[in-house]
């Protein structure tokens, strides 16, 4: 099967130790949590991964495929310049992607060298796994419903599943930014109800899709997220298998809900996928 991992990672620039220095510590659940996806991913031998996340070049109407053939992860705005070590772009896939779902979903290319902090960051992390990884960059399409989401990652998953390739999804994604008074985005009651919620109908496996994509899309916009659709595209790829989440990390130390889970598949008459 070409379809190897998939994942739910958070993206917050202090799991970068050059970048988080003191509070770096107090993530170790979710650098644990990554360190279990990368060990997975070199199990493997993953030769590509599609990193899904909410702050590439976004649009309201479109997905959006960073096609460029090299990504370079940029922190900058958080005070680190790493050494130069870009990753390759997967043009080949990318391509693939894009004849097999157009016309019937709105795509849009686009060859950007620096990588937002939502592919940058989880893709600095997993590249010390696989320092060859090639990558895909997908960005959700802001206004479109959570149907749609989750229609563009089954067939997402088709063309996956016809590639010859090991391949990875990695949706990228934190959950409220409203947790604390000290959160970035202010207090409120409704973001640990967002985060409660999600985490209990992705606890119950596939018997939650359907409340999941039916999610009250308030409650997400009032608990200030950006996980919800890349998650739900990823559980598109996942639709045509049968799926068990692992929940790896909560953590909300900084006010911000930082979720990792792992999805262990298989396809109806196989034994289940593990790490």
């Amino acid at each position: 099967m070409a379809l190897s991992t998939v994942a739910l990672l958070p993206h917050s620039p202090l799991l970068i130790p050059e970048i988080g220095r003191a509070n770096y510590s107090f993530l170790s659940k979710t650098v644990a949590a990554y360190e279990s996806v990368g060990a997975e991913l070199v199990r493997a031998a993953v030769d590509t991964v599609i990193l899904i996340s909410p702050h590439g070049s976004k649009t309201p109407d479109s997905f959006v495929l960073n096609v460029a053939p090299e990504m370079l992860p940029d922190f900058r705005d958080f005070g680190f310049i790493p050494d130069p070590s870009s990753l390759g772009g997967d043009a080949i896939l990318a391509d693939q992607i894009k004849n097999a779902l157009r016309p019937d979903f709105p795509i849009q290319l686009t060859s950007q060298l620096n990588l937002d902090s939502g592919s940058g960051i989880p893709l600095y992390l997993l590249k010390k796994f696989l320092p060859t990884l090639k990558t895909v960059v997908i960005t959700p399409a802001e206004k479109l419903s959570l149907e749609e989401q989750a229609a563009f990652g089954a067939r997402l998953g088709g063309v996956i599943a016809q590639r010859n390739k090991n391949i990875a999804v990695i949706a990228s994604g934190d959950m409220s930014h409203r947790l604390k008074k000290k959160s970035p985005g202010g207090y409120s009651p409704r973001g640990a109800k967002f985060d409660n919620r999600l985490i209990e109908l992705l606890s119950a496996g596939p018997a939650g899709l359907d409340d999941i994509l039916s999610f009250d899309e308030k409650l997400a916009e009032d608990a200030g997220e950006c996980g919800l659709r890349p998650l739900v595209l990823a559980l598109g790829v996942l639709g045509g298998l049968d799926w068990t989440p692992e929940i790896l990390a909560y953590q909300t130390d900084f006010g911000i809900g930082y979720l990792s889970v792992n999805f262990h598949f298989h396809s109806p008459g196989e034994t289940i996928k593990t790490a």
